[in-house]
């Protein structure tokens, strides 16, 4: 196994010598529109909006754009993929659909089914391989390649629904890993099927000694609560004395810079953290170059990007968008401006808005974070609060504290006749001012946040902090069904979900 590791890093190392020549991310992205369209030309949605005729015209692009347009899921599904599911074949790709992703994401309730094609699958391996040869970048140990590779993901377990399976878009990926991958993947099928998590993750904490693990993959909140549990039950100082040759965290899904330094305190060496840019429809990109904030998009697997500003002119306070939003190729955007994606694949979505946003740090590299999602903003008064805005705020607050949040989320609401913000932060620190968190949090925002400063002098009258164990915010999500690998606390409360919250902290404090 040694070997094995000395062989790929150094055939990685090697490859990074060679020059290949590479086409422009307009090239990428005009070969990968046309390919789609050629492909999907005599579907049920290929012949609606007449792909053909857009194949035939002097400017494809534009004749995309004005023909065909904007989606989200339910206006998808609604139209298209219900037929999918009911057995259809050749909707908005050409084939049966075999499998279908769950994905309630964080401002949904109700589950999303998400087309997965054989195409899909296959450029997620692509996109995989490219982030494998990426690693040459990283200061990687040789032998970490040959140690096992730890995915705390969803359940893999698949459901059969007639014609077709369900379940988390991990389950779909297990069932189509290589067969030359399974000797590494942890913690290996029997357990990655059990469909609870609290007992998958027993099982894992008892096994962990048993494995030599050198990657970890996963959303931060959950990896943490999983590496802090086989230290506790095995009684180490941290997970280097389990597993030494830890040398890689694979990480995505929201931004890490809130759970740093507490992760950091599991360790016992530094190890390379890498980000990637995944969902339930594909695989996007990686970060390609190591201290370096940005995830590499992959303009040549199936995908084809559409970026449209998000502004009040394309999209609502709600965060749904406008009709006729202006988009932008890969090569029109410019960097720190806030885009949301949108994105037509090889599963059959078509100008469909997944919901996040963000900036390019790079246009040169076409490097991107992930700022926040389109209804997970928050502007009552024009403050435009981002995501990104909220935690640099937390991660003032832990580093001038000293203390560790590991969740935490943000309400807005009418007061005394203008507005104001409620920040519910969780963290296991005891006798923490709130009103010295207060203080760092609206500084910080000030800061960082222009319009935020602005409204802070006038509509946006107060802010309320509320301090609690961080077990109140795993107790919320196990509530709903959503305890798990894949499940991310929503960092934004409002309506429904907003109540639901409320009437849950109301419920824990008459059971104190």
């Amino acid at each position: 196994m040694a070997i094995l590791g000395n062989l790929i890093s150094r055939s990685l190392r090697i490859r990074k010598k060679f020059t290949f020549k590479l086409g422009t991310p307009r090239q990428y992205q005009l070969q990968v529109l046309y390919r789609l369209l050629t492909k999907a030309k005599d579907t049920q949605f290929g012949q609606h909006y007449n792909f053909q005729e857009i194949l035939n015209s002097p400017n494809i692009i534009a004749n995309y754009r004005s023909t065909v347009p904007v989606h989200n899921y339910n206006k998808m599904h609604a139209e298209w993929w219900h037929k999918c599911l009911e057995g259809q074949a050749n909707v908005s790709w050409p084939e049966k659909i075999k499998y279908f992703a769950l994905s309630s994401g964080t401002s949904e309730s109700a589950s999303k089914h998400i087309p997965v094609t054989r195409d899909m699958l296959r450029n997620v391996k692509k996109v995989g391989v490219k982030q494998l040869y990426s690693m040459a970048n990283f200061d990687i140990p040789p032998k970490s390649f040959s140690k096992g590779i730890l995915m705390l993901g969803g359940t893999t377990a698949l459901y059969e629904k007639g014609d077709y399976y369900e379940g988390d878009m991990s389950g779909i990926q297990a069932k189509n890993i290589p067969r030359w991958f399974r000797r590494f993947y942890k913690p290996g099928g029997n357990i990655s099927k059990k469909p609870n998590w609290e007992q998958r993750i027993k099982l894992i904490v008892r096994k962990a000694p048993q494995w030599d693990v050198g990657t970890v993959c996963g959303v931060p909140a959950w990896v943490q609560i999983v590496l802090a549990e086989i230290i506790k039950y095995h009684g180490v100082k941290n997970i280097h004395e389990i597993w030494p040759n830890l040398a890689v965290y694979i990480h995505g899904g929201v931004s890490f810079e809130p759970y740093r330094d507490s992760f950091q305190k599991l360790l016992g060496k530094p190890i390379n953290f890498i980000e990637t840019y995944m969902a339930s429809e594909g695989s996007f990109g990686f970060q390609a170059r190591p201290n370096v904030r940005g995830i590499k998009l992959v303009l040549n697997a199936g995908i084809f990007y559409e970026f449209i500003p998000f502004t009040e002119e394309n999209f609502t306070s709600e965060g749904e968008v406008k009709a006729n939003p202006k988009s932008y190729m890969i090569h029109e955007v410019v960097e720190d401006v806030e885009y949301a994606v949108m994105l037509s694949t090889c599963a059959g979505a078509w100008r469909y808005l997944i919901g996040d946003v963000v900036k390019f740090t790079s246009v040169k590299e076409h490097e991107i974070i992930i700022v926040g999602r389109t209804k997970q903003f928050l502007s009552l008064c024009g403050e435009h609060m981002s995501i990104d805005n909220m935690n640099n705020a937390i991660d003032a607050v832990q580093k001038k504290l000293g203390i560790t949040v590991k969740e935490f989320t943000v309400a807005g609401f009418p007061y005394e006749n203008l507005f104001a913000h409620r920040w519910f932060i969780g963290t296991d620190d005891v006798n923490v001012d709130s009103n010295r968190v207060r203080e760092i949090i609206d500084q910080t925002l000030s800061e960082v946040n222009d319009d935020y400063a602005v409204e802070r002098t006038s509509a946006l009258k107060e802010i309320f902090v509320e301090i609690m164990p961080n077990d109140v915010f795993i107790d919320y999500l196990r509530l709903k069904g959503k305890e798990g690998a894949m499940n991310k606390f929503p960092r934004v409360m409002k309506g429904e979900k907003l109540k639901d919250w409320e009437n849950f902290l109301a419920s824990k404090l008459k059971s104190v």
